[in-house]
């Protein structure tokens, strides 16, 4: 992040610019990791609390509710008393409410956490934007936000994996592996589909094929519980109790497993193992033979049998919580509000840092008034960037909330392999943000401020839409044909987050070219609208998925993606970077000043 333009003499301009960017970067990872370790987790939170699908939508929806409604205040503060102190309070206020959710006992708990997850997280961005803007020459603002913004897709890939690693992690091996009644989650279709093996003679699917293996395995006492769970509502608890009993018998047995009976199954890492040595001639020892059975019979009735591995979301929790101190006090210890009070940045730094920045530019300096509301209100370029940021939202909050869902219930793919596939697509994800900040700053000098910033987010909107576009293509394929299979559809998903983040970069560096000391106010007010998008996400997937989504229904949600990417992108062309919302650098005042039609 070198500007090359000045002579500074003899003085060497020292780099603690660097590593304000690399503490900010740190930060992000940190943001992202905590906002989305729960979407991988979301499926045994709902299981462990008995929750419901719309409740899991509400829960996801929150986070989004308070991050976006506390986004002006909190920029504003950043602006307004600096960020140093008040970003290692947003810090330390979300990593509390991220450890608060492993001992959520209700809904209401939950809720009330995740909303305490997004207020606190609601002024990171911002901040961090102001952090930019006065560390950093103006001929780097887009690498610099794309660095730091590419710090919370590392995060935000990192997160299934390791939360799906940690998962299993706190599953120790001697975890009771023996069914309770609460452990059966859908009796009756679990009775209806047990009770089907029983008529099962020949021309059967796969699932029939189970069924009728495990029937035939079930001891008498079990099968007539069965029965009158299906046909009476007496009795139920002693059947329930009956049935679980009967599982676990099936459990300690070693004639389940079954080649043929579950070959369409999907098991996680450590059942494939068991499968591998069964396989090989191995004699499982009882406890591992008992893990092994409880994995066939979770994979194959996944709607109707508890996992073993619920028991591990909370403790992870815990564990991202607990890195926040880390973090918090990593950024008091390394950070200074201005290069000119920072006892490590000398004078040629300071000279470095201020070079570059255009004529009429507002500086990003000194104490912010009061938020200039009423410029950014009348701000033709604001009211474009939003929308924009609102319809990027709508289509990409998907892939960090209901993508491993999805995998899961349309591709069953496992949980290790699931995380690994969730992870893929923020990672692509990668390469658009680093690429997508040295293009703003290079197209900045070849074609103008204005269509420097612009393009980028103009084009990236589309191709967004055109990774949806795909996944619907490959969607209409037929069931099992060669483009019908996970790895595709990851692709597809990895084209929209390649292209989501090529466009962030000049989204923040246009709220830095606009923003002067109310950086953290302007780009706030812009994330806030962007993430009501996000907000109103979950409820939008859940009205077209329900409890138990067909294919076309997921279909139907893809193309409202789509057709979000594409109104983002039309309106990505009334945003103009020359034109400056924050008051002249001598003039407190918000009032009434408007921005000319400059097209």
């Amino acid at each position: 992040m070198n500007s090359g333009s000045l002579d500074t003499g003899s003085q060497q301009p020292t780099r603690i610019r660097h590593v304000i960017v690399l503490v900010a970067t740190m930060m992000s990872i940190l943001l992202y990791l905590d906002r989305f370790c729960v979407s991988f987790a979301v499926e045994y939170i709902r299981e462990d609390l008995s929750l419901t699908q719309n409740q899991m939508s509400w829960f996801l929806s929150a986070f989004f509710w308070s991050y976006a409604l506390a986004q002006v205040p909190s920029g504003w503060l950043s602006d307004r008393f600096g960020a140093r102190i008040m970003l290692v309070i947003y810090i330390l206020t979300w990593s509390f409410f991220t450890g608060l959710i492993g001992a959520s006992t209700t809904f209401t708990l939950l809720l009330f956490t995740r909303l305490g997850c997004g207020l606190g997280q609601a002024g990171a961005y911002p901040t961090s934007a102001s952090v930019v803007s006065k560390w950093v020459p103006f001929s780097n603002r887009g690498t610099a936000s794309s660095i730091i913004a590419f710090g919370g897709r590392i995060g935000g890939a990192i997160a299934p994996v390791l939360t799906a690693l940690l998962i299993v992690l706190f599953v120790p091996f001697d975890t009771p592996t023996d069914l309770q009644p609460k452990n059966l989650l859908n009796v009756e279709s679990l009775s209806e589909k047990l009770i089907s093996g029983e008529t099962v003679i020949d021309n059967y699917n796969d699932a029939e094929a189970t069924n009728a293996h495990v029937w035939g395995l079930l001891d008498q006492k079990t099968q007539t519980a069965l029965k009158q769970l299906a046909n009476s509502s007496e009795n139920l608890e002693a059947n329930r109790e009956q049935l679980a009993t009967g599982l676990n018998q099936l459990m300690a047995s070693n004639k389940l497993y079954s080649d043929f009976a579950f070959q369409e199954v999907k098991l996680p890492k450590e059942g494939v193992n068991y499968v591998k040595r069964v396989r090989a001639g191995d004699t499982l020892e009882p406890t591992e033979l008992k893990r092994f059975n409880r994995f066939l019979l979770e994979g194959h009735y996944r709607n109707e049998i508890g996992k073993l591995y619920v028991k591990g979301w909370r403790p992870v929790m815990f564990v991202y919580g607990f890195a926040g101190l880390f973090v918090a006090g990593l950024f008091w210890f390394f950070f200074r509000d201005r290069p000119d009070i920072h006892p490590w940045c000398n004078k040629a730094e300071q000279d470095l840092i201020a070079s570059g920045r255009p004529p009429g530019a507002p500086s990003p300096h000194g104490k912010a008034g009061k938020v200039p509301l009423m410029r950014i209100i009348k701000s033709r370029s604001m009211f474009f960037i939003c929308l924009a940021q609102v319809g990027t939202n709508i289509g990409w909050v998907f892939l960090v909330t209901w993508l491993p869902r999805y995998l899961a219930d349309v591709h069953q793919v496992p949980i290790l392999e699931r995380g690994f596939m969730s992870m893929v697509p923020i990672a692509v994800g990668f390469l658009g943000m680093l690429a997508g900040g040295m293009v703003t700053d290079a197209l900045v000098p070849r074609i103008g401020l204005r269509w420097g910033r612009r393009l980028p987010l103009f084009v990236t909107r589309f191709t967004a839409a055109a990774g949806y576009g795909i996944v619907l293509w490959l969607a209409s394929q037929p069931s099992g044909s060669a483009l019908n299979q996970p790895w595709f559809f990851v692709a597809a998903f990895s084209i929209v987050a390649f292209s989501t983040d090529m466009g962030s970069p000049a989204t923040w560096a246009f709220k830095q070219d606009v923003g002067g000391r109310y950086v953290g106010s302007i780009l706030g007010w812009g994330n806030m609208w962007g993430n009501l998008g996000a907000a109103v996400s979950p409820p939008i997937y859940d009205y077209f998925l329900g409890e138990t989504p067909a294919i076309a229904d997921w279909n139907n949600m893809f193309l409202v993606c789509l057709g979000a990417f594409v109104i983002a992108g039309l309106c990505t062309l009334g945003v103009d970077a020359t034109i400056p919302i924050a008051p002249p650098d001598d003039d407190d005042d918000d009032a009434d000043h408007t921005e000319e039609n400059a097209d």
